[in-house]
């Protein structure tokens, strides 16, 4: 396909691409679009930077423009991919229709404000989008059409029970897309409940970010590792973004990095908004080279110029993993992508490893992170021949504490002081002292300035 004429778009959109310089579709776009024009619920798939924002937006607004009492909600996991698509849309629309973002950390007021002026596209976050139906500030029911993206994230445990209370508020025939980088099995089968009929379309891997961006790995102790940052920073070109585990990690690492001639600055679900807002702007516009996040700026982040990512402290989640490193090697360019592995990452690197070059493992990983050689000791027969040993089976796991206490040196213990203790054995020395006399105790209080019992006693006030 060589254009998005091909798709017959209103004209205002095809204005709008030709103003934006995007002339030719990508294979999501030139596979999602046509079935979202149908009128068919999409569930989609495809890496990171392959254009799947406009593979939703194009079809959704030009379903709109069909029916002028129609309604659309796009709901995204972070404030910031949610902002992300609002300027999309906004870049799009041309003024054609009117959108608002509903997003926390965002002034209450200030969203009520622009409700009034009745948006039929509404963008935002789960929580703030319940704290409107709950005010009835905000009402769906001409909603018939609805948008996840990042679905994965949008169906976990986080957001499927504010999910669960937006959803009766939409229309009850309403056009559905799910659209997201990462797919996992059980994921699908619960997004099935959400969509009928739908069409599924899955473009290349989503068990791994796309062929230009080289993956490295350094293996480190957690003491090498800021050390190595530096190494790495001073040899590399272009801008980076760092990924830790935690918001206190994020503040105290950019923190370091600047005292180190590396300005950085940190981003975290802390920040309140508007600072939130000037850490990207900044990055985005070059105003600062380095940026340290959490996994917050993981998803949905587009900022072509991003060079390197580097994960400092690897993700929880393995698929989290492929998000991340997406945020480099955008729209077709090149990216690179650098680990740490500390020794007490290896579990995690494994199940990372085992995601983008096991075909056969299914996503989403297994609860147990340890191998399976280790897993099965928990069945050998040792082990359940060690519970029968338990002297007393309301105890839970204390066998040899009991098996002590049988000991006949033990039971003849007749000056061992407060002997029915689990895990004094004979001889402590705290076990001991209760022998000394409450005089010569009183004394050594006394003989200690601080410590003497008229000043630890506060005086009586009436």
């Amino acid at each position: 396909m060589s254009s998005f004429s091909t798709f017959a778009l209103p004209s205002f959109l095809e204005n709008s691409l030709n103003r934006l310089g995007i002339s030719t579709p990508t294979p999501i776009q030139e596979k999602a679009i046509p079935e979202g024009l149908k009128g068919h619920d999409i569930l989609a798939s495809a890496q990171t930077g392959t254009g799947k924002t406009m593979a939703y937006l194009l079809p959704l607004i030009t379903n709109l423009m069909k029916d002028p009492q129609s309604k659309a909600l796009i709901l995204a996991p972070t404030r910031e991919l949610a902002a992300q698509i609002q300027e999309a849309a906004r870049s799009l629309v041309s003024g054609q229709i009117g959108s608002v973002l509903l997003i926390g950390g965002d002034p209450m007021m200030k969203q009520i404000s622009n409700l009034k002026r009745n948006p039929r596209l509404i963008i935002g976050t789960p929580g703030r989008i319940n704290d409107h139906l709950n005010r009835k500030t905000l009402k769906l029911h001409e909603a018939n059409f609805l948008v996840l993206d990042e679905v994965d994230r949008m169906l976990d445990m986080g957001f499927s029970e504010a999910l669960k209370t937006i959803m009766p508020h939409l229309a009850k025939e309403r056009q559905t897309f799910m659209f997201s980088a990462t797919m996992a099995e059980d994921i699908k089968k619960l997004s099935l409940t959400y969509l009928k009929n739908p069409q599924l379309i899955t473009i290349g891997s989503t068990r791994e970010p796309v062929l230009k961006i080289k993956q490295e790995t350094r293996h480190m102790t957690a003491n090498e590792k800021f050390p190595l940052l530096l190494e790495e920073l001073g040899s590399r070109e272009g801008s980076v973004i760092i990924f830790v585990k935690t918001k206190h990690g994020a503040d105290r690492l950019a923190v370091k990095l600047s005292q180190q001639k590396h300005p950085a600055s940190a981003i975290h679900g802390d920040l309140k908004q508007r600072k939130r807002d000037l850490v990207i702007q900044d990055f985005r516009k070059l105003k600062t080279r380095i940026m340290v996040a959490t996994d917050v700026a993981a998803r949905g982040l587009d900022i072509p110029h991003i060079m390197h990512v580097i994960n400092y402290d690897l993700p929880q989640c393995p698929e989290d993993y492929i998000h991340r490193v997406g945020r480099t090697g955008r729209a077709g360019m090149e990216g690179f992508a650098l680990s740490f592995i500390a020794p007490e990452d290896n579990i995690k690197w494994r199940r990372i490893h085992n995601l983008i070059n096991n075909k056969n493992e299914p996503q989403g990983g297994s609860k147990s992170d340890a191998p399976s050689h280790k897993r099965k000791k928990k069945s050998r027969p040792f082990d359940s021949e060690k519970k029968s040993k338990s002297f007393s089976s309301d105890k839970k796991s204390r066998p040899f504490g009991f098996e002590k206490k049988e000991r006949p040196f033990d039971s003849e213990k007749p000056h061992s002081f407060n002997s029915d203790r689990k895990s004094k054995p004979f001889g402590s020395k705290k076990k001991a002292r209760p022998l000394v006399s409450g005089g010569a105790i009183a004394a050594k209080k006394k003989s200690s300035k601080n410590n003497s019992w008229k000043n630890q006693r506060p005086a009586y006030r009436g």
